[in-house]
């Protein structure tokens, strides 16, 4: 009996267990060194020793996920009309989440359309309509549309006009801000239908009909616009009016192309010519041409065929005080960026080339959590600005932000400061900090339950929040009056592909658990995609030490902080649902930043949760 427990025991070694700690790891894509395995594997030899084996750590591990997952299911709704009122209650919670959107768009297609038929009702009453049709009182009614567009397409990228207007409650209710980049794009889009119609008719239709239309009649009607002399096709397209006009749409053109998605964030999807002249860079300095495509504007403007009337030459009008406003923008901006004086006090690299900067907080420099700065290296480049969420709370002493090598300039600038720390250089590059600048994560303190989403490096933003309601708890001794009268809960999911990216934030999540261990008012969740889902056999060792590290030191074996790291990628509906039953008729604010495919998802999952439940999710999205 002795010889055969002998035998038993022995086919199971520590060496063994050892071995399959490390395969579990390698197969699960973790980092796990040679005294880690041995610390778990003890684990493992004291817990079989104690005689509760691997069943109870298994059983441990699934009750431990179960407690730290948001209670789940939906809350039932009288099945009485069903299919009526949820209709219903769908039409009325997507007004409730866009009417901010549709107000604004509409005012502006109104706008578009008020300009548009007054300019084509004016032209149709004149001579020369007899000469060129339809076709001219389109093509001016789009030349008004252009006016405005052209003018209003900068307001939104007038960050400090954006950021000031946002302080007030009355604008911010009105106006969703959070989309001025949107907005941005939308009234581009209406510049290109304005360009096509325009430019597009006048050279289709209007040029040949002048050009072919019988000589007395044309003495009769618009001579005069001409100095009594019939141009052919050639002079109009080379006069200043045709010259000015094609060149603007020239330059529009290669602007548009290179801001367009593809070849701004997917450079390496083009084809290989187009590919070397697309990414960010080729995107920021071909924006810079419409500085010439304003002064072609107006010279444009001042040499009209059909309008010798000063009065009837107005583009200068439309635009005149938004140039205005966006050049003083850019010079106090560039005032700015000089008087902020930063110097770099740390940096660090972190796995997944992740650069951490922490530098001096310039006096003067007031922010909110949730804002971001734009960040400038000459030794990088002398012209690039890039922006960052800010990663410090606005009571911290000084300023930090971490970036990501996802282009060219965030390659160079990992590239410089790595090199500077391997050379034990201590002399710092210098940069510049430009802002700080308003975002969506700033409303957060408009809601008493938030939800924050982060996906990779997503969760900068969320870092700050996360520290800024933390540093209120310590210092109001869990009186959340000190950083916000409405704030009850928090929750923070951070969703990221590889274990190294816990390094970036875990001094400040450790932080964040301490502070917050007593009023309980933050609940952070970790998840991990390289794992295989929980419950999954080739995940069933790694889950087993997990919980049982976690039983007895309190620490995540993943992530090396008091979170809890759960495997594969949250179950969202089942997240939203459990959030609905826990806060019952309340309002959550959620907040996502990360891949907008996600992001459209979770948009459409909180209105259909607001359908089915008496709690009202209300979305977010970061936009750069």
């Amino acid at each position: 009996m002795d010889s055969c427990d002998r035998n038993s025991t022995s086919r199971i070694t520590g060496k063994d267990i050892k071995q399959a700690i490390m395969f579990s790891a390698s197969l699960n894509k973790l980092t796990l060194n040679q005294d880690e395995a041995t610390e778990y594997t003890n684990l493992i030899l004291e817990e079989l020793q104690t005689g509760q084996g691997v069943l109870q750590m298994n059983v441990m591990s699934k009750g431990l996920s179960r407690d730290l997952q948001p209670t789940c299911g939906p809350i039932p709704v009288p099945m009485k009309c069903s299919r009526q009122r949820h209709i219903l209650t769908a039409t009325v919670v997507f007004f409730q989440a866009h009417w901010r959107r549709i107000f604004v768009v509409f005012l502006w297609l109104m706008a578009c359309a008020a300009l548009f038929t007054w300019k084509f009702m004016q032209y149709r009453q004149r001579l020369a309509f007899e000469v060129m049709g339809y076709c001219l009182s389109t093509a001016k009614g789009a030349a008004e549309t252009l006016k405005l567009n052209m003018a209003i397409v900068l307001l939104p990228v007038c960050r400090n006009t954006v950021t000031w207007l946002r302080r007030s409650r009355v604008i911010n209710s009105v106006i969703p801000f959070n989309d001025n980049i949107n907005f941005h794009k939308l009234v581009a889009a209406g510049i290109v239908i304005g360009v096509i119609l325009h430019g597009g008719i006048h050279l289709a239709c209007d040029f040949p009909r002048i050009t072919r239309t019988d000589k007395a009649f044309f003495g009769r009607t618009i001579a005069a616009d001409f100095g009594y002399h019939q141009p052919s096709y050639l002079e109009i397209v080379v006069s200043t009016e045709g010259t000015t006009g094609i060149a603007m749409v020239v330059l529009m053109f290669v602007a548009f192309l290179l801001a367009s998605s593809p070849s701004r964030r997917n450079p390496g999807m083009l084809p290989p010519l187009v590919r070397q002249l697309a990414g960010f860079n080729a995107f920021w300095y071909s924006h810079h041409v419409f500085i010439a495509v304003y002064v072609l504007l107006i010279v444009h403007s001042m040499f009209l065929f059909l309008a010798k009337d000063v009065a009837e030459k107005t583009t200068w009008m439309y635009v005149a005080i938004p140039v205005v406003i966006y050049i003083g923008e850019r010079m106090f901006r560039m005032v700015r960026s000089m008087v902020f004086d930063v110097k770099i006090l740390n940096a660090t690299v972190y796995p997944g080339m992740v650069l951490a900067l922490k530098v001096t907080k310039p006096p003067g420099f007031r922010y909110q959590s949730g804002m971001y700065v734009f960040v400038q290296c000459p030794e990088v480049s002398k012209f690039e600005w890039h922006p960052f969420s800010l990663t410090s709370a606005p009571e911290d002493d000084h300023l930090s932000i971490h970036i990501r090598s996802l282009g060219d300039w965030s390659y160079q600038m990992y590239d410089v400061f790595q090199q500077m720390l391997l050379s034990s250089n201590s002399s710092m590059p210098k940069i510049f900090f430009d802002g700080p600048y308003g975002a969506a994560s700033q409303d957060h303190s408009k809601y008493e339950i938030i939800l924050l989403i982060g996906l990779g490096i997503g969760a900068t933003p969320f870092i700050s929040v996360l520290k800024d309601i933390a540093n209120g708890l310590d210092k109001g001794h869990g009186n959340l009056n000190y950083h916000s009268d409405r704030l009850k809960k928090a929750y923070f999911y951070w969703v990221t592909r590889e274990q190294g990216s816990f390094e970036w934030f875990r001094d400040i999540m450790k932080e964040v658990s301490v502070l917050d261990s007593k009023q309980g008012v933050i609940e952070m969740y970790n998840y991990l995609t390289s794992v295989y889902q929980e419950g999954d056999k080739r995940s069933m060792l790694i889950s087993a030490i997990q919980a049982l590290h976690f039983a007895r030191h309190g620490i995540d074996i993943i992530s090396k902080t008091p979170v809890h790291t759960h495997f594969s990628r949250p179950n969202w509906p089942r997240v939203l649902h459990g959030l609905a039953r826990r806060h019952i008729g309340e309002r959550i604010g959620v907040f996502y930043c990360g891949p907008d495919d996600l992001g459209r998802q979770l948009e459409k999952l909180c209105h259909k949760v607001n359908t089915k439940t008496f709690t009202r999710f209300v979305f977010h999205k970061e936009h750069f």
